[in-house]
Parts: C-alpha cells; sequence; structure tokens
C-alpha cells in the first residue's frame, strides 16, 4: 500500500492547526524532559520507589477529582483565555523547579508539592485544549485527522523528550531539563496568540453547574459505547501507565544503566506509541476502531507482562514499542471516536470524563504499583498488571458486536455508512 503523507498529515493544509501544532510540539518536548527528570531527580535522591509512585500520584491524581468539574468549566468560560492561563501557571511551576534544583536546595516534599501543583492546573488544562481542536480546522471531516496529529504530536514529544533529557542528565543536573521546560511555553503561548480563533466565544451551557454536570453524565454513562470505551481505557491507564514511574528501577538496578538507559526505555515506548498514532492519522473513518482498541489494549498488556521478567534490554526495548504503542493506539482511537460523534456543547464534559478515564486513574496505578512494587518487586508488579490490562481487552473484545450494532444510528447519521 502506497503512503501517502500529504493525506496523512492533512491537517496541517490548515494554518491555525499549523501554528498550534508546531508550538505545542515544542512545548510538549519540554514536558516530557521535565517528566523524565523529575522522576531521576526523585530516585536519586530518596532510591525508593514508593515515593516515585507518590510524585507520579500526585502530578495526576486531580485530573480524576477534578475532570468533571473541569469538563464542564470548559463548556462554559472562555476557552482560549483559560488555556492562556493555565499554560502560564505550568511555565511558572517549571522555573521553581529549575530554580530550586539549580541551588541546590530541592528536597523530596519539594516535588511532592510541585507536582501536586501542576496536576490540579493540568486537570483545567487538558480539556480546554481538547476542545479547541474543532476550531482549528475549518473542515470539520478533516477533524478526526486533526485528533490523530495531536495524539503524533504527543507521542512524538514521547521519543524526543526522554531521549534529550536522558544525553542532558548524563552531563548536567536535572535543573537544566526544568529550565529548558519552562522556556518551551513561550512556543505555545506564541501560537495560541497568532490562532485566528473565532471572534464568537462558544455559547455557556444553560441551567446550573450541577444539571450540567448531570447532562454530560447522562450521555457519557447512558451511551453503551462510550461508557464501555471509557472503562476499558481506565482499566489500561490503571495497568500500564505506571511503566514510566517505575522504569528508573529497571534502568538503574536490573539493566544496571543510567539516565541513558532509562531515556532509550522510554523512548522506545514513545516511539511506538509513534507508529501506532501516525497509523491512526491514515484512516479515513472512525468505523472499524472498537476492533483497534480491543486488539491494542491486549497487545499493551501481553508486552508488558512478557516484559516483567526479562533481562535481555534488546527485547526490552522492542516490548516497551509494543506496551507504549498499545496504550496510545487505544486511547487515541478513543478520543476520535468521542470527538467525532459528540455534540459542540457536550464536547467539555464528555472529553472531561475521557481525562478522567485515561489520565486521572493513571496516578491511582501509579500509587497501586509503588505499593505493590515495594512488597512483591516491580517485575512482579508489572506481570500483574499486564495480565489485568490483557484481560480488559478481551472483556471489551466480547462486547464488540452490541456495541457495533448500538453505533450503526450515530454512523447513519454521520454519513459514516450507508443506510443500506
Amino acid at each position: 500500500m502506497k503512503l501517502d503523507l500529504a493525506h496523512t498529515f492533512r491537517a496541517l493544509r490548515h494554518a491555525n492547526f499549523r501554528r498550534y501544532f508546531t508550538g505545542q510540539s515544542l512545548s510538549l518536548i519540554g514536558t516530557w524532559m521535565q517528566q523524565v527528570a523529575m522522576g531521576w531527580l526523585t530516585y536519586r535522591l530518596s532510591g525508593s520507589a514508593w515515593l516515585l509512585g507518590v510524585v507520579a500520584f500526585c502530578a495526576n491524581i486531580f485530573i480524576l477529582l477534578l475532570g468533571p468539574f473541569a469538563g464542564v468549566l470548559a463548556d462554559r468560560v472562555d476557552r482560549v483565555r483559560a488555556l492562556y492561563l493555565t499554560q502560564t501557571l505550568l511555565a511558572l511551576q517549571a522555573t521553581t523547579l529549575a530554580v530550586l534544583t539549580w541551588f541546590g536546595w530541592v528536597e523530596v516534599w519539594h516535588l511532592i508539592a510541585l507536582a501536586t501543583f501542576a496536576g490540579v492546573v493540568a486537570a483545567f488544562d487538558v480539556p480546554l485544549r481538547q476542545t479547541l481542536y474543532v476550531n482549528l480546522v475549518d473542515d470539520r471531516s478533516v477533524l478526526p485527522n486533526a485528533i490523530a496529529l495531536n495524539s503524533f504530536m504527543v507521542n512524538a514529544a514521547r521519543v524526543i523528550g526522554p531521549a534529550l533529557a536522558g544525553a542532558l542528565l548524563a552531563l548536567a543536573t536535572e535543573a537544566v531539563c526544568f529550565a529548558l521546560n519552562a522556556f518551551s511555553f513561550v512556543a505555545v503561548l506564541a501560537a495560541l496568540h497568532r490562532v485566528h480563533w473565532p471572534k464568537t466565544a462558544p455559547s455557556a451551557s444553560r441551567g446550573g453547574f450541577l444539571d450540567n454536570w448531570n447532562e454530560g453524565a447522562r450521555y457519557a454513562f447512558g451511551f453503551a459505547p462510550i461508557r464501555s470505551v471509557l472503562l476499558v481505557i481506565a482499566a489500561a491507564a490503571w495497568t500500564i501507565s505506571p511503566y514510566s514511574s517505575l522504569m528508573p528501577i529497571y534502568a538503574k538496578d536490573i539493566y544496571g544503566g543510567g539516565p541513558q538507559t532509562l531515556g532509550w526505555l522510554l523512548s522506545a515506548a514513545g516511539a511506538g506509541a509513534l507508529a501506532s498514532t501516525f497509523y491512526l492519522a491514515g484512516r479515513d473513518t472512525i468505523v472499524g476502531l472498537g476492533r483497534v482498541i480491543a486488539l491494542a489494549t491486549v497487545t499493551a498488556g501481553l508486552a508488558l507482562a512478557a516484559f516483567a521478567f526479562l533481562r535481555v534490554f534488546a527485547v526490552g526495548v522492542l516490548l516497551m514499542t509494543l506496551v507504549g504503542g498499545g496504550v496510545i493506539l487505544a486511547a487515541s482511537s478513543t478520543n476520535t471516536v468521542l470527538q467525532t460523534i459528540v455534540e459542540d456543547r457536550l464536547r467539555g464534559r464528555v472529553l472531561g470524563f475521557f481525562t478522567m478515564a485515561f489520565l486521572g486513574v493513571a496516578p491511582l496505578g501509579n500509587l497501586a504499583a509503588g505499593a505493590l512494587a515495594r512488597q512483591f518487586g516491580a517485575p512482579a508488579t508489572f506481570a500483574f498488571n499486564g495480565l489485568v490490562c490483557a484481560a480488559a481487552g478481551l472483556w471489551f473484545w466480547s462486547r464488540l458486536p452490541r456495541l457495533t450494532a448500538a453505533m450503526q444510528p450515530t454512523y447513519k447519521r454521520l454519513g459514516l455508512v450507508s443506510d443500506e
């Protein structure tokens, strides 16, 4: 099959999306550099698997606690102004980390506090960014491609960021990674300024805040296909996401390496994720993504279970590409389906629930994985989590015939399938 790059990257023909894509790409590379550096610094200061889990937990738990609230807010406020605020606050957090680390003042409790601050801000930032894609392309038929390219952008940063962080950590202190992340927010703020946004802000939702939340919850959890994909993505997030927070243990204690070893392992997962989103960007329709979600979830789980007790670094790198590729393909496919079928007035709320399921559940998994790793070791934790994830994927696969039938009226309304 001939590779058509122009088709795969067709959303970049739209100037607004191209500007945002460029600025956000640079910012996300900085974000991943900071995440790797925070994990390495935490383990360097404490030597504790538990504290690795705690820092990761604090960075993401508020996405779970505040996700539905943030989704309602995204449907009621000026999204662009709110995004300026959240991005500025995240830049200040990175600057604080850089200063504390550069002068040697940093302690583990600083990392926990600053991870918590970033987690609160991110709870509002993520749904806001997700709701803006509909305004970045002039042709709604290109929206699924824009969403897929957003996932491609995120995962390209997952490849580049950890690799750069590994190289920088071998040459300098973690402060350099934090400072570069702080500077990277200049790019995304400049991109937001250059995008030509609609003159009128999205209409505020009618009714009270609780009524708005209830409406979104009834829509998301009352429709079996949406409810099922949210459940399987939550299971994948709980079981697979902790690999990144526990990977310093593998890099240092199991493979006997340093920050560059950590960078290779995390970049391998990012490369798999990048390949999966490249595949997704080349698709023309959301029809059939249910099978993709099921297969990707099972693959990620089995690959993580196989990785658990291996000591051959090259094989471990290969398996991590399957882990990262599988979980991101499942999540990106779910995001693409939801963004395509959901009404604009409910977009923030439904994406708030998706953010809660994928990113918000992850800190609970990180905390649980940290506790399990302390008690039974990281390999046993990875094996158990991988098998649970694979079981969730098989459960979703068994429900596909009924879910596909339930989606047929929506597919017909959107013109994705014929009435014949």
